[in-house]
């Protein structure tokens, strides 16, 4: 068994994985930024109760 080869093997799988969380992590903060923003846009859009609200409270239906 090759020990020197294993080891250095090993290393390299446990290295990639710490990037990819790494990476993982990064785009995770990223979309949680970009959830926030969508929220504030969400939030800041006036409707229109708002600005009269006796517009679709009461309706009229003939059948």
């Amino acid at each position: 068994m090759n020990i020197p080869a294993l080891s250095m093997a090993l290393s390299n799988v446990k290295t990639a994985s710490e990037v990819g969380t790494a990476v993982l992590g990064k785009a995770l903060d990223q979309n949680e930024i970009q959830g926030a923003g969508i929220v504030n846009m969400i939030a800041s859009v006036p409707t229109e109760t708002s600005v009269n609200p006796a517009v679709g409270s009461n309706f009229d239906m003939r059948v």
